[in-house]
């Protein structure tokens, strides 16, 4: 089994927010393949199912982003997974909107949600990284994360919402660079806008 989770905070409140793109994803993968439906379990939300070969948990934490951590466990123990079946999808400040970076280990770069994952499990899980821009201030974060997506935010949050979804079976396989490369040339980031999250490692 492979436990793919979503991060963002409940609440009807927080569903547009930026930092709840990592929701955003999970429902997604739920609706282009089947799974569910959801139901309350482990501190969080879960659907189960099938994407080609892999036996799939979708889990939204519904703990709030920085407790994430307490619903992972839960799931890891209840499944006797290690950090290696994980795949959490989360908010990435420093990445440019649309632009995703898949990676294991690392640091949580200020991010509560897998900084407290990271104190329950470690850091040997897969992180997908879908980028929403910085807002050029430290000082606007906060407010910027918890702001609803923008409406010409639309025009690329949603082809990459699904693309992340439909080609997640690279990711399964183990196929992390197809998987970017895929996202990359069907779902393509917009043009970068000044002070809007420039990744210092584009094209690596």
């Amino acid at each position: 089994m492979r436990l793919i989770v979503g991060l963002g905070n409940p609440g009807p409140e927080h569903a547009g927010d930026r930092h709840n793109i990592g929701f955003m994803a999970v429902d997604v993968i739920a609706r282009r393949h089947g799974l569910g439906p959801f139901r309350k379990r482990f501190d969080g939300e879960t659907a189960e199912g099938r994407i080609g070969d892999h036996r799939i948990l979708l889990l939204k934490p519904t703990t709030y982003m920085n407790l994430s951590g307490n619903a992972v466990v839960k799931a890891l123990a209840f499944y006797r997974l290690e950090a290696t079946d994980v795949i959490v999808i989360h908010d990435e400040l420093d990445l440019r909107p649309g632009k995703v970076r898949v990676k294991r280990n690392g640091g949580a770069a200020g991010h509560n949600g897998l900084r407290n994952i990271d104190s329950h499990i470690g850091r040997d899980y897969l992180r997908v990284r879908l980028g929403i821009g910085h807002p050029g201030e430290r000082e606007a974060v906060l407010s910027y994360v918890l702001r609803s997506f923008s409406r010409a935010d639309l025009d690329w949050l949603a082809p990459l919402l699904d693309e992340a979804a439909d080609a997640l079976p690279l990711l399964l396989d183990g196929d992390e660079n197809a998987y970017m490369t895929r996202l990359a040339q069907n779902a393509p980031p917009p043009a970068p806008l000044a002070g809007n999250g420039e990744d210092p490692n584009d094209g690596i």
